[in-house]
């Protein structure tokens, strides 16, 4: 009897211990899928594109500045195509300062080479104002006008 009662408790600790290093397997495999779970958690939820410098500055990694004359939105439009994550801090009237994740150096090269030739293009293209125009059109209608005067004055004075 003594016999068989030891057997049923070597057998009890072999069954509770594979019990317990299977639990703790179990145990530890919901912890590992739950920090990988965080993980893919915090990757989406930092943000991509244009955004503030203090959002940019969270995201734990170098930024490099680059000086940028000009228009805002058109640099927008191409480096959404491009995927970079930066931010603007206006320096001046019409004049910003660019910064940028310093692993995004390459594709923010390939953005400004597009963004260049697409002003270059515009400025290419560009049409004077309607404003200009009118001021040059009136310009010249006063200028016109002090010649007629001149010929008027002269044609008088030969009488």
């Amino acid at each position: 009897m003594q016999e068989d009662i030891e057997n049923r408790t070597v057998a009890l600790s072999i069954s509770m211990t594979k019990f317990t290093a299977i639990g703790l397997a179990r145990v530890l495999a919901s912890a590992c899928r739950e920090i990988q779970r965080v993980a893919r958690q915090a990757q989406t939820q930092c943000p991509h594109g244009r955004q503030s410098v203090k959002s940019l500055m969270k995201h734990g990694v170098a930024t490099n500045t680059l000086p940028l004359d000009g228009e805002t939105r058109l640099f927008d439009k191409v480096a959404r195509k491009w995927e970079v994550d930066y931010s603007f801090r206006k320096i001046g009237h019409k004049k910003y300062l660019l910064l940028f994740k310093s692993g995004q150096a390459d594709a923010i090269t390939a953005c400004f080479s597009e963004y260049t030739k697409l002003c270059m293009k515009r400025a290419k293209n560009k049409r004077p104002r309607i404003h200009e125009q009118l001021r040059k059109s009136g310009e010249q209608v006063r200028e016109r006008s002090k010649e007629l005067e001149l010929v008027r004055e002269t044609a008088h004075d030969e009488r």
